[in-house]
């Protein structure tokens, strides 16, 4: 069978992108603000594009709002992916991702404010750190690193420990970010039940550099 060929984005197509996401990326801006009210006219302003261009996209600025925010959950979902490729140990995996949440949260500001400002939401999804974080403490599980009676309540105990943490981050500039969460990604790695000389080690373990990284 002959193998078909990708079809090449045309310039509408290209255009018709550049849209989308420049309305995706205002909204991210307004949502990391706390100015989750603005008209839409206001949104198509900080686009850059037409009014019209808007309802050839998104039904609502609703609509819009929730593309944002998937946005930034795949975004940071896959840099996650890529910053622990080649990790074999699904507790260091996990620690890692964790590790990373926190320092991210000062390095991506705005990033990390948009997924904050959906925080409840996104203990649920199926996008960005919680399904990952099921996926880890599943793997810890069936390893035998992790000690976990039901993941899905542990993974919301994660959820919740994440987006607290970052939002003290915010809160408290003073703090030093890479210290805090390194402490959190310990007590929750012993929570997972992993040895605490072992949850220690794993938070002393060397990290990707993050200089120049955007989710």
């Amino acid at each position: 069978m002959a193998q078909q060929t990708r079809h090449a984005p045309n310039r509408l197509e290209r255009r018709k992108a550049h849209t989308r996401s420049a309305l995706v990326r205002a909204a991210q801006t307004f949502i990391a603000a706390g100015k989750q009210n603005v008209p839409i006219l206001e949104l198509t302003q900080a686009a850059d594009v037409g009014m019209g261009s808007f309802y050839n996209h998104f039904d609502s600025r609703e609509q819009l709002y929730q593309a944002a925010v998937e946005d930034a959950l795949e975004r940071y979902g896959a840099l996650l992916d890529e910053l622990t490729v080649g990790l074999d140990d699904p507790a260091h995996v996990f620690a890692q991702s964790f590790r990373l949440t926190g320092r991210l949260h000062r390095r991506s500001p705005e990033l990390s404010k948009v997924l904050l400002s959906n925080g409840l939401a996104l203990a649920g999804s199926d996008k960005g750190l919680a399904p990952r974080a099921r996926r880890d403490i599943e793997d810890g599980v069936r390893a035998g690193r992790f000690d976990v009676r039901d993941p899905e309540l542990a993974t919301v105990i994660i959820a919740g420990a994440a987006l607290v943490l970052g939002q003290l981050l915010h809160d408290h500039p003073e703090r030093d970010d890479a210290a805090a969460t390194d402490q959190v990604t310990e007590d929750v790695l012993r929570m997972l039940g992993l040895p605490p000389d072992d949850a220690h080690e794993i938070c002393l373990r060397p990290l990707p550099a993050l200089d120049g990284v955007r989710p």
